[in-house]
């Protein structure tokens, strides 16, 4: 057994095939699947059972995924702490990242990083803020960007950029020749909602809890999973919601949708860099997150 037979397994697991696996790491499918055997020779017992199609660990598969994950995550520290040492940027630098930073602020970031040190890599999750958190605290991303605060015991966390959403409507809507809408107005007004765990719904809680529309008198019409979605759901008039402008940029300058304020709710919020707290951050992390400190403007 070595590291790459592990590799190999663990790619199979995270995709639930052989042929997927096979093409993700540029070898063919019945070396895939050799691998494979001679683990389950090694180990004596069998790792994978084949599914409706699909390639399902075994009890035994499961407890070795989760012992592969974290040998390959340590081969990468390793790797990037020893290039660090030598003065050198190489390896791989994973990061998680909510919706709006991993949509909209981070791929233009990454890019011109690594065009600074063009021998790393940097692969990046984007989802709710709770799952990068849980990424973060099991090891599958050694950084998070999220939009809200983590109250974890284990994650250290510090402020990187300051948001305001607004009240995003079509600009074929009634209210879209204003500039902005009274608070009780929003009331009877379909809304459209991000999914439980986003912090974009968490500040938007938040905020509304500090006046008196508290956030289940809303009109809730739709509860849909990411960005991209609430926005395609305002552009059909499926209903308005409450979203960063950064994500609607281009929307905003053809003159699509309109920002509106509501008297006398702020929705200001911040998106947080998040780590662990007992891991030592490798150079590239080091690296990564004072670029991002560098930066005088990130939206």
């Amino acid at each position: 057994m070595d590291i790459w037979q592990l590799s190999v397994f663990y790619e199979v697991i995270k995709l639930e095939s052989f042929s997927k696996a096979a093409e993700a790491i540029h070898i063919s499918q019945p070396t895939v699947s050799n691998h494979i055997k001679n683990l389950e020779d090694y180990f004596g017992c069998p790792l994978i059972d084949r599914v409706d199609k699909k390639a399902l660990p075994t009890k035994a598969g499961l407890l070795l995924f989760e012992y592969a994950r974290k040998l390959i995550k340590l081969k990468e520290e390793m790797e990037t702490a020893i290039a660090g040492f030598q003065g050198l940027f190489k390896g791989n630098l994973t990061i998680g990242a909510s919706t709006i930073p991993g949509g909209y602020i981070l791929p233009k970031l990454i890019g011109e990083f690594r065009r600074l040190y063009n021998d790393i890599t940097i692969s990046m999750t984007i989802a709710d803020s709770k799952e990068i958190m849980d990424n973060v605290l099991i090891g599958e991303a050694e950084l998070g960007i999220i939009g809200t605060k983590c109250h974890h015991n284990k994650i250290l966390q510090e402020k990187l950029i300051d948001d305001e959403m607004y009240l995003i409507v079509p600009v074929d809507h009634p209210w879209s020749s204003r500039n902005t809408i009274m608070i009780e107005e929003l009331k009877n007004e379909p809304f459209i909602i991000r999914e439980q765990g986003s912090g974009t719904l968490k500040s938007i809680q938040e905020s509304l809890g500090k006046r008196a529309l508290k956030y289940d008198q809303l009109n809730i019409v739709a509860e849909l999973g990411n960005t991209t979605a609430v926005i395609q759901g305002i552009k059909n008039n499926l209903g308005v919601s409450i979203l960063s402008p950064v994500s609607i940029r281009d929307d905003l300058n053809n003159n699509t949708l309109k920002a509106l304020k509501i008297d006398g709710l702020s929705f200001k919020r911040c998106f947080y860099l998040i780590r662990h707290k007992n891991r030592t951050p490798s150079p590239l992390h080091e690296a990564f997150t004072s670029y991002l400190k560098s930066k005088e403007e990130l939206i």
